[in-house]
C-alpha cells in the first residue's frame, strides 16, 4: 500500500505533487490577507489499497438459525423465572399460616417464609388438648386451635401473618373458624 500526501498553497502551486517543497519555499511570504489562503490544503490519496477477505468460520455443515423452536428437552432443562410477586412476597408478607385438616386432627403452624422457622404451632392431637376436648374435629375444636396460634403467635411478636388457599380451597366451614377466631384474638391479615 502506498500513500502520497501533497500540500499546496497560492505560493506551491506551480510545484508538483511528487516533489516535497525545501526550506526556502515554505518560508516565502503569502500575498493574500484572507485567513483561509494561510492554511494549505493536503491532499491524500491511496494507491492500491487491497481490504482483506473476511476471516471464514467454519462451524459445521449446517446453518445455525437465529431462533428455532426448544425441544421439549431443553425446555424442561431451563429454569422458569419467577415473577416479581414471587420474588417480593417472602418479603412483603413472611409470616405465613399453614392449617390442615385431617379426619382425626386439627393441625396450624404460623412459619417465617425466608427461614423457614416455625414460629407457633397448635393442634388438636397434642396431650393437653387431646383429653380435655369432646371431638377433636369440631366447630369448638377449631375455635381452640385459633385461639392457640393467635396467642402463640403474639408471644413471639408476630402481630400480622398471612394465608394462601390452596387451589380451590374456598374460606369457609372450619377453616373459616379458625381465621376469624385469630383475627378475633388480635392478629392482622395482609
Amino acid at each position: 500500500m502506498s500513500c502520497i500526501i501533497s500540500s499546496s498553497s497560492s505560493a506551491l502551486s506551480t510545484q508538483s505533487p511528487d516533489s516535497f517543497p525545501t526550506r526556502p519555499a515554505r518560508q516565502s511570504k503569502f500575498t493574500s490577507l484572507s485567513w483561509v489562503s494561510s492554511f494549505s490544503s493536503v491532499n491524500i490519496s491511496f494507491n492500491s489499497l487491497a481490504i482483506p477477505p473476511a476471516p471464514t468460520r467454519h462451524k459445521g455443515l449446517f446453518v445455525q438459525a437465529a431462533w428455532t423452536r426448544r425441544s421439549r428437552g431443553e425446555a424442561a432443562e431451563r429454569r422458569s423465572r419467577k415473577s416479581w410477586k414471587q420474588k417480593t412476597d417472602m418479603y412483603m408478607r413472611p409470616f405465613l399460616l399453614n392449617v390442615f385438616f385431617s379426619k382425626k386432627f386439627i393441625h396450624a403452624k404460623v412459619m417465617h417464609r425466608g427461614t423457614s422457622k416455625v414460629i407457633s404451632v397448635a393442634t388438636t392431637n397434642a396431650k393437653e388438648l387431646r383429653h380435655s376436648l369432646p371431638s377433636l374435629t369440631d366447630h369448638n375444636a377449631c375455635r381452640v386451635i385459633g385461639k392457640l396460634i393467635a396467642d402463640r403467635s403474639k408471644e413471639a411478636d408476630v402481630y400480622a401473618m398471612s394465608y394462601e388457599p390452596r387451589k380451590g380451597e374456598q374460606i369457609e366451614g372450619k377453616l373459616g373458624i379458625v381465621l376469624d377466631t385469630i383475627k378475633e384474638n388480635g392478629i392482622i391479615f395482609v
